[in-house]
C-alpha cells in the first residue's frame, strides 16, 4: 500500500460525562447512568453503555429515558469537572502532535502526519494515546485512524467502545460501502427518509446512484456528497479555532415567576459567563440574554459594551437592563431558561492595580473569587445575592 498523503486521527471519548462519573462513584459502575436535567423538564446530556441498551440516547427528554428504564440511575452534570478532564487529555494529544482540532470536550482531530518519524506508524501513535488516556485518567476513547477527517471519523464509531479502527484508501470500498448512509456527517433525518424513498441506504448506493437521482436531493451539493460517499475530504485539521461567543444558560425545574428569582438566576450566570471569559483571557464586546418562555418560546436581546468587558458586575448591570426590556413587552411571563453570553470577543486588557486609590483593595473581587475557584473548585465561593432567600 503506498504511503497515505495524510495520516489523521479522530479521537473520541467513550460515553464521557457518563463514564467521569462511573469512574469517580464505584456504586455506578456496570448501571444504566445518564448524566442530565430533572426528571420532569430535563434532557440526556449523556448516557452510559448500560443505558444505551435501553434505547436510551442523548438530547432525549429525561421523562423519556426514565420510562424506558425505570431503575435508571441519574446524576446533574459537573461541567467545570469534566472541562478538567477533558484538559488532561488534550495535554496528552498535543506532547503527540501540536496539530490538534477540538471539536468538543470529549472529541479531536490529530494531524500526526509529521510526528510518524519520531513516534512510529499511525496506528501506534493511537494505540500510545489510547494507553496514556487509560493510565492518566482511567478512561476509554476510540480512535480512527485515516487519510482524512471524514473516514477518521467514520472509523472511531465502528467498533466502540475503546476501540481502534484504521482505513486506508485501498479499504474505502470494502469498509465504507456496507454502511449505512446516515454515517456521513451532516445528512439529517429528512434527507435520510427522502434518499430512502429514493432506494438509497447504504454509502455505496449513494456513490454509484445517478445525478439524476441525486440532484433533487442535494441540489449544488451533489458533487460533494457523491465525494463523501467515496471517502474524499481534502479539509486540513485546524489546530486553532478563535472563541466566537462565551455563555451560560440553566433551564429550571420550577418556572422563574419572581423578579428576585430572576435577578438571582441573572447573577449566578453572569458570574459564570465573566469567569469563563476572564479564564480565556477574552473581554466581550457584546452582552447577551436568551429567554425561554414557558410555552417555549426562545428570545434574546443584545447591547454592544464600550470598552469590551469581562467584569460580573458590568455583565450582571447590562443583563438586567435587557431583561427589564423583555420584561416590559412581556408583562408576567414565566421564564423556563435563562441564558447570560458574551459576543465579538477581544483580549482582555490587563488592569493598571496601581490606578486605584490607596484605600482600596489591590485586587479587584473578580480576581480573588477567580483564584479560590481555581485552587478549590467553581462551588468554594460565591455572592451572597445568589443564595436563596437573599
Amino acid at each position: 500500500m503506498p504511503a497515505p498523503k495524510r495520516s489523521i486521527l479522530h479521537v473520541d471519548m467513550d460515553a464521557f460525562y457518563a463514564s467521569v462519573e462511573q469512574r469517580d462513584d464505584p456504586e455506578l459502575r456496570g448501571k444504566p447512568l445518564v448524566v442530565g436535567g430533572s426528571a420532569n423538564r430535563g434532557v440526556v446530556a449523556a448516557a452510559s453503555y448500560e443505558a444505551r441498551t435501553f434505547g436510551i440516547r442523548s438530547a432525549m427528554p429525561m421523562a423519556e429515558a426514565m420510562r424506558r428504564c425505570p431503575e435508571l440511575c441519574r446524576v446533574r452534570p459537573r461541567m467545570s469537572h469534566y472541562r478538567s478532564v477533558s484538559e488532561q487529555i488534550f495535554a496528552i494529544f498535543r506532547e503527540f502532535t501540536p496539530v490538534v482540532e477540538g471539536l468538543s470536550l470529549d472529541e479531536a482531530f490529530l494531524d500526526v502526519t509529521a510526528s510518524v518519524a519520531l513516534f512510529g506508524a499511525p496506528a501506534e501513535i493511537a494505540i500510545a494515546i489510547k494507553r496514556r488516556i487509560l493510565d492518566e485518567t482511567r478512561l476509554t476513547a476510540s480512535v480512527g485512524v485515516a487519510e482524512n477527517k471524514l473516514v477518521a471519523k467514520i472509523a472511531s464509531d465502528l467498533d466502540k467502545p475503546d476501540a481502534l479502527t484504521v482505513i486506508w484508501p485501498g479499504d474505502y470500498e470494502a469498509r465504507l460501502d456496507p454502511l449505512p448512509v446516515a454515517v456521513i456527517p451532516g445528512i439529517g433525518r429528512k434527507t435520510l427518509a427522502r434518499l430512502s424513498t429514493a432506494g438509497i441506504g447504504t454509502v455505496r448506493d449513494l456513490r454509484l446512484a445517478d445525478d439524476c437521482v441525486l440532484e433533487p436531493i442535494f441540489g449544488r451539493f451533489t458533487r460533494k456528497t457523491r465525494d463523501r460517499a467515496s471517502g474524499l475530504d481534502d479539509r486540513p485539521v485546524v489546530s486553532s479555532r478563535a472563541e466566537k461567543s462565551i455563555s451560560a444558560e440553566e433551564t429550571f425545574d420550577r418556572d422563574l415567576a419572581s423578579r428576585e428569582q430572576m435577578n438571582r438566576e441573572l447573577l449566578r450566570l453572569s458570574e459564570r459567563t465573566a469567569g469563563r471569559l476572564r479564564k480565556a483571557g477574552l473581554a466581550a464586546g457584546t452582552v447577551h440574554i436568551k429567554v425561554r418562555r414557558s410555552d417555549f418560546r426562545t428570545f434574546t436581546r443584545q447591547r454592544s459594551v464600550k470598552p469590551p468587558a469581562n467584569g460580573t458586575d458590568q455583565l450582571y448591570a447590562i443583563a438586567c437592563a435587557l431583561l427589564n426590556i423583555w420584561l416590559g413587552r412581556n408583562p408576567g411571563a414565566k421564564i423556563r431558561l435563562l441564558g447570560v453570553g458574551g459576543s465579538n470577543l477581544a483580549p482582555a486588557e490587563q488592569p493598571d492595580l496601581f490606578a486605584a486609590a490607596a484605600d482600596e483593595p489591590a485586587l479587584p473581587i473578580d480576581q480573588a473569587v477567580d483564584e479560590i475557584r481555581d485552587r478549590f473548585g467553581s462551588t468554594s465561593v460565591g455572592r451572597a445575592r445568589t443564595l436563596d432567600g437573599q
